[in-house]
C-alpha cells in the first residue's frame, strides 16, 4: 500500500463510502480505485487528486498535503546513482534488497533520519 492509497482508503471509510461508490463519484472504475488503494498502480495524476479533494471537500493546506502524499506514492521507485560514488550506489542497492525485511518501526526511523536537514 502507498501513503496515498492508505489516505484515500481512510477518507473513503470515514465517510462511509464503498470503493464502488467512490469510484463512480470520481469517474473511475472500482478496479482502478482498488489498485490505487492497494499500491498496485503508480502515483495518481494531479487532476485525480484534485477530484478527490473536491469530492471530500478538502481545501488549502490539507489539499496541498494530499498532493505531496500522492507525489511520494509511486510503488516502483527508480534510483539513478549515475555520477554518484560507489557508496551511494551500494546504499541504493542494499535498500532495494532489504526494504521488504524492515519492520514498520525500522522503516519509519530510517525515513525520519533521511528527512532530516539537508547539507
Amino acid at each position: 500500500m502507498t501513503p496515498f492509497g492508505e489516505r484515500l482508503r481512510a477518507l473513503r471509510q470515514a465517510r462511509g463510502q464503498t470503493a464502488k461508490q467512490l469510484a463512480a463519484a470520481l469517474g473511475v472504475t472500482p478496479a482502478y480505485l482498488s489498485a490505487l488503494e492497494h499500491g498496485h498502480r503508480g502515483r495518481p495524476s494531479r487532476r485525480f487528486v484534485e477530484l478527490v479533494c473536491q469530492h471530500f471537500g478538502i481545501i488549502w493546506d490539507e489539499a496541498e498535503a494530499l498532493q505531496a502524499i500522492a507525489r511520494a506514492s509511486h510503488p516502483r521507485v527508480v534510483v539513478d546513482t549515475a555520477g554518484l560514488s560507489p557508496t551511494h550506489t551500494a546504499l541504493a542497492n542494499r535498500l532495494a534488497e532489504r526494504i521488504g525485511a524492515l519492520s514498520e518501526d525500522e522503516a519509519a526511523a530510517l525515513l525520519e533520519r533521511l528527512a532530516g536537514p539537508r547539507s
